[in-house]
């Protein structure tokens, strides 16, 4: 890497760890902001997700920050187990990704800190509500339309992005045995031609892509391209090496003609994809003011899943290419709605013009980064090499 490419990293890292102590007392019982003005809140998912980037920082401010939110969740948390969507508001519920977030994000301080029974009650509550999110009574979990970090867009059944965390957390928190079931769960083909039968299960697998579906359900699914759970399929180890190599050429393939399309104008890839048209049958009225293509759920390019993109390159062994996206990502977190920033650490970029349409100084943007920069400098993937090996440890 060059010197000037290396100076514009360290800069960049400098300037996450600024945005992440900024935000890391708020103005909801001095919980952490979800974003450095815009958003003020305590969000669950955004903050369970920085911990990656808190505890590869080894900043002690930040992780104490963390561990009152976590502390905050198990006190909020409902008598069944269910983790709430805002950390200071116990009413706001209903999501399906928080509670498998928190379970992951649980794991993940229990390896930073040692503190190996760190809010055991919890997890234990936790564990006995995701037992019961399987309609199937199986291992794979389901979930209601805009209930998981896509509140603008629909995932119906057992969608890729909730079980890849669900099976990441099972592997973390040395749950092998379920962890393997629902591996071998994921691993069906999804199901088409309209039939059913009996004791036939669907999963996850697309024939002849290299990817895993968006979502599936009985006889539906959506072959649409998501890059957050695919990321994390690569990162835990779902996918096989053979698969992961073949899904990064695949990704790779489908940016570059995109690009030769004006669908994409800058070096990463989008959220989502094919973006969903106002001619296609997945097509919502609401999607025409909130979610245009190329926009937010429907294709915006989202640094914070695109640090767990570099991430995952760096699981699969393609640390060149890891370089070549950790600097596109340096670029993108430059850019901001307030132009007197010299990094906005911003929220979404509009995939066709590449101009920032979020929050600046996003928590989970800024500690990404950070994670992505770990991984790249590394060569290993901290906290999922583990989740990984565990599989393999498994199989012996």
């Amino acid at each position: 890497m060059k010197a000037i490419d290396r100076q514009e990293i360290e800069e960049a890292k400098k300037a996450a760890l600024e945005v992440l102590l900024h935000n890391a007392h708020g103005p909801f019982q001095g919980l952490p902001r979800t974003a450095g003005w815009g958003y003020p809140e305590p969000y669950t998912r955004d903050l369970m997700f920085s911990i990656f980037g808190i505890a590869v920082s080894d900043n002690p401010k930040l992780l104490k920050s963390i561990r009152k939110v976590l502390e905050t969740l198990a006190k909020n948390q409902t008598e069944r187990g269910h983790i709430p969507s805002l950390v200071h508001d116990k009413e706001d519920r209903g999501s399906s990704d928080t509670t498998p977030l928190f379970l992951l994000g649980v794991g993940v301080f229990r390896k930073v800190t040692g503190e190996h029974d760190f809010l055991e009650n919890a997890i234990n509550k936790a564990l006995k509500w995701m037992e019961y999110q399987s309609p199937s009574d199986r291992h794979l979990v389901a979930q209601q339309p805009t209930s998981d970090w896509r509140d603008e867009q629909w995932v119906t059944g057992y969608g890729l992005f909730v079980n890849t965390i669900v099976y990441s957390y099972l592997r973390l928190l040395d749950l092998n045995e379920k962890a393997d079931k629902m591996r071998q769960d994921m691993g069906r083909f999804t199901i088409t031609g309209g039939n059913q039968h009996r004791h036939v299960h669907e999963g996850l697998v697309v024939k002849h892509k290299p990817y895993y579906a968006f979502w599936s359900y009985k006889i539906h699914s959506s072959e649409r391209f998501d890059l957050l759970g695919n990321s994390l399929a690569i990162l835990s180890g779902l996918a096989s090496p053979t698969r992961a190599e073949e899904m990064i050429s695949w990704i790779e393939e489908e940016c570059s003609d995109m690009r030769k399309k004006g669908e994409l104008a800058i070096d990463l890839p989008p959220n989502f994809f094919p973006y969903i048209k106002p001619e296609d049958p997945d097509w919502l009225p609401r999607y025409e003011i909130y979610n245009k293509p190329g926009e937010y759920h429907n294709g915006g390019i989202w640094p914070f899943i695109c640090g767990l993109y570099v991430a995952a390159l760096v699981a699969a062994e393609k640390y060149t290419l890891a370089k070549e996206k950790l600097l596109a990502l340096t670029r993108c977190v430059k850019m901001s709605t307030n132009t007197s920033l010299d990094f906005g650490f911003n929220e979404w970029i509009k995939a066709q013009d590449g101009l920032p349409m979020g929050q600046d100084w996003q928590t989970w943007s800024a500690a990404l980064y950070l994670y992505a920069v770990k991984c790249v400098e590394g060569k290993s993937t901290p906290f999922f090499d583990e989740i990984r090996s565990s599989k393999a440890e498994v199989k012996l």
